[in-house]
């Protein structure tokens, strides 16, 4: 598994496992031993998946060494504040049976962010979390809170895939060395993606499957992926496709297909109001 480096030093695999929608009821433990018998090795969860415990026991029982699993979950909102976020990581450790996380991410960008990310800076230093970043910031958003921070996120979770390449928001990161991670890399099953005849010809003449094609282009594009899959034989293809590499002029055709717009905007009005009304992840 290839891996790059982040602004603090520490190391990343281009590639997770994300468990966003599996449910906690043995499936998640499943997936999750899977996708490491497939060859991940870096899997990708939040408070608010409710599915910690399945994946801590299942990186337990899968006999790969814990420093050669990178862990990534992500503070909710219920949690944010200063003492909230050290109570929020300190209840993630104890579902997944770890000492610490790889990365931790604040999950949304709403609330008290500031005092939030103070919290995660000084877990940091304090050796619970490798690296810390945000998610579902914006430009605008990133603007607002970023420059309130004593320390710059080490990567920015948000919607991207070849669609929505998020071009004012790259023109921010990439002078700060912040890596950009893509959820929905592969467009959550948008049939129009998957079976667009641009992607479908490539797949053709490299030998391989859209979705490949796709998350090559990606990677290419410098972005850290995180697709999800219920099927191994979808986690094997997922990552495999370290042995070849798009063209200039294909990479210069997919990017072509760039709407600039996603599924979901973090800055519709009421949203942090909403899904703090209707995800609580305790009492």
């Amino acid at each position: 598994m290839e891996t790059i480096k982040l602004n603090d030093g520490n190391t990343i695999p281009v590639i997770g496992f994300g468990v966003y929608m599996i449910p906690n009821d043995g499936s998640t433990y499943k997936a999750v031993l899977h996708a490491l018998k497939a060859g991940y090795r870096h899997i990708d969860t939040a408070a608010a998946y409710f599915n910690e415990e399945e994946v801590g026991r299942a990186i337990k029982d899968s006999g790969i060494k814990r420093d050669e699993i990178f862990v990534t979950d992500k503070l909710w909102l219920q949690d944010y504040g200063y003492a909230e976020a050290r109570m929020g990581l300190m209840r993630s450790l104890h579902n997944l049976g770890l000492d610490y996380v790889d990365l931790y991410l604040l999950h949304q960008p709403y609330g008290d962010v500031v005092n939030a990310w103070r919290a995660l800076e000084d877990l940091k230093a304090e050796g619970y979390i490798r690296s810390i970043g945000v998610s579902n910031m914006t430009p605008n958003i990133w603007e607002e809170f970023v420059p309130q921070f004593k320390t710059l996120p080490a990567v920015n979770q948000v919607e991207y895939n070849p669609t929505f390449l998020q071009k004012p928001l790259r023109n921010i990161l990439d002078p700060l060395g912040v890596y950009l991670e893509a959820w929905y890399p592969l467009g959550h099953g948008n049939k129009e993606l998957l079976n667009h005849p641009l992607l479908a010809e490539m797949a053709a003449k490299y030998k391989k499957t859209i979705a490949q094609i796709i998350l090559r282009f990606e990677l290419q594009m410098g972005v850290i992926v995180l697709p999800k899959a219920n099927e191994l034989k979808h986690m094997k293809d997922n990552i495999a496709i370290f042995d070849f590499k798009l063209d200039a002029e294909d990479m210069h055709k997919i990017a072509s297909l760039d709407t600039g717009k996603g599924s979901h905007d973090p800055e519709t009005k009421g949203m942090g109001e909403s899904l703090l009304a209707n995800f609580k992840i305790h009492d």
